[in-house]
């Protein structure tokens, strides 16, 4: 079991930051790949970004990379979003989701796919206006 708790959302100007982070309860946090999803009102719940169990692999939707970046601290059972030069677009509630990989060979890939992944915190709103 894992138990995810983000914290971080708001309100900001376009151009501005914002950092996300998302603490989990549970002994096996290392073991689990993370992910970052967003979901704007009347849109699919789509995947944002994405970090292996060591931290050695990352991945970003076109739409956020270059802008955003991924990090996570297994000693502190956390994984952040840092994102910079935000963008009205970037609107939506924040998710952060837990995917056990299921072989040896997906440990160092990230899913992408929202029905993939285990666990779900809660979500925090980030609203960015213009």
């Amino acid at each position: 079991q894992l138990q995810l708790v983000e914290s971080g959302g708001g309100l900001v100007q376009a151009g501005g930051s914002l950092s996300l982070s998302c603490a989990a309860s549970g002994r096996t946090f290392s073991m689990y790949t993370m992910g970052w999803f967003r979901q704007a009102p009347g849109e699919e719940r789509e995947f944002v970004a994405g970090i292996t169990w060591s931290g050695g692999n990352t991945l970003y939707s076109d739409s956020v990379k270059g802008r955003f970046t991924i990090s996570r601290d297994n000693a502190k059972n956390t994984v952040d979003l840092q994102m910079d030069s935000l963008k009205p677009e970037d609107t939506a509630v924040y998710y952060c989701a837990a995917d056990l990989p299921a072989t040896i060979l997906d440990v160092s890939s990230v899913e992408v796919v929202a029905g993939e992944y285990d666990y779900w915190g809660q979500g925090t709103q980030v609203t960015v206006s213009s």
